[in-house]
């Protein structure tokens, strides 16, 4: 029963994922399908406060990254989350954490550059659209069930042990050091329209760009990071 419980929270946990994942591309993109991203509707909040929040927004997601990473903290986590679920319980926090900062996000809709009437958009979306291709492909590259936290539940359900990861440097990888964060880089600041409360997110959730970099992927390239690297659990390692 325990163990079917566990696969169902590994599940669960990875629908969370994709849903927020998917979510975090419409909000960086400000596209119309969700009811809120960085640049809409307009914050009613003085521009300074706006900014004041978004900064705790992302601080409390990079906290949430960095600690969960530490191994004093998997240490003492491990004592009350059973390894089997420790990934997809730091995925669970992790898809939180953005949630409420999709949630209170304070939009600052003044323009830094806006060029979406240009011949030059259509290329631009083009590019985002690349570096989000890139993040996703990359999880693939280095093990993407193990990332979050699926293969960790089937082998416990199967009473299997858990794998030692392997040194590996897969396609992009032998482009690129880090091609979750190239990825994310690209998708937060290849733009057609960049505000300032995108320009305030963008370097700050740098750590996003390794969210689900993980520790495995410290370990197959050398990787290492602070909020989708430090920004994930090293129960992979």
């Amino acid at each position: 029963m325990k163990r079917t419980g566990f696969m169902l929270y590994g599940g669960v946990a990875y629908i969370v994922f994709l849903l927020t994942f998917l979510y975090l591309v419409a909000f960086v993109a400000a596209l119309p399908l969700v009811p809120r991203t960085i640049d809409f509707p307009a914050s009613a909040m003085p521009a300074g406060l706006a900014m004041l929040v978004d900064l705790a927004l992302v601080a409390l997601f990079g906290v949430q990254h960095s600690v969960m990473a530490r191994a004093g903290f998997k240490a003492a986590w491990t004592r009350i989350v059973p390894p089997a679920i420790e990934r997809s319980s730091y995925m669970i926090c992790a898809c939180l954490a953005l949630i409420l900062l999709f949630v209170l996000w304070q939009p600052l809709p003044a323009w830094v550059w806006d060029v979406r009437d240009s011949a030059a958009a259509p290329w631009l979306w083009a590019l985002a659209a690349a570096g989000w291709a890139i993040v996703l492909l990359s999880t693939f590259m280095i093990s993407h069930f193990e990332l979050f936290g699926l293969v960790q539940v089937w082998d416990h359900w199967r009473g299997a042990p858990a794998k030692p990861p392997s040194f590996r440097h897969p396609l992009f990888y032998r482009l690129v050091r880090h091609p979750l964060y190239s990825g994310f880089l690209i998708a937060f600041w290849v733009t057609p329209a960049m505000s300032y409360g995108h320009l305030l997110f963008a370097p700050r959730c740098r750590s996003t760009s390794s969210w689900r970099s993980s520790s495995r992927n410290a370990i197959s390239c050398g990787c290492s990071a602070r909020i989708m690297s430090a920004t994930a659990p090293a129960s992979a390692s």
